[in-house]
């Protein structure tokens, strides 16, 4: 199965940037939908944001929008999360995942069951 691996974390002031990386180790992410969700201490873990297969569509959540991107290289076998203006309550455990989508699909997987296989994660600190 896939192997991810996540990086880019790290300790980051309020109102700065860091850029996390998802990527596969001997796969291709081309075939799958790609998550970014994360989990504060005594939190559930939820959905951040989320990129088809092709990179065509995306969604974020609302605590997010305006403020992160999510985009994919093929050619390096890599999905980004890009977080600007990030704030205190941005700091949690940062995962990736992969998900099947049937082809064809116009949504976007949002719930955790939905993937199959992810990261260990990157902590994200956001303090001044």
């Amino acid at each position: 199965q896939l192997q991810l691996v996540e990086s880019g974390g790290g300790l980051v002031q309020p109102g700065g940037s860091l850029r996390l990386s998802c990527a596969a180790s001997g796969f291709t992410l081309d075939y799958y939908a790609i998550g970014w969700f994360r989990q504060a201490p005594g939190k559930e873990r939820e959905g951040v944001s989320c990129i088809s297969s092709s990179g065509s569509r995306t969604n974020y959540a609302d605590s997010v929008k305006g403020r992160f991107t999510i985009s994919r290289d093929s050619a390096k076998n890599t999905v980004y999360l890009l977080m600007n203006s990030l704030k205190p309550e941005d700091t949690a455990v940062y995962y990736c995942a992969a998900a099947r989508v049937p082809v064809g699909t116009t949504w976007l997987p949002a719930r955790r069951d939905q993937y199959f296989t992810w990261g260990q994660g990157t902590q994200v600190t956001v303090s001044s």
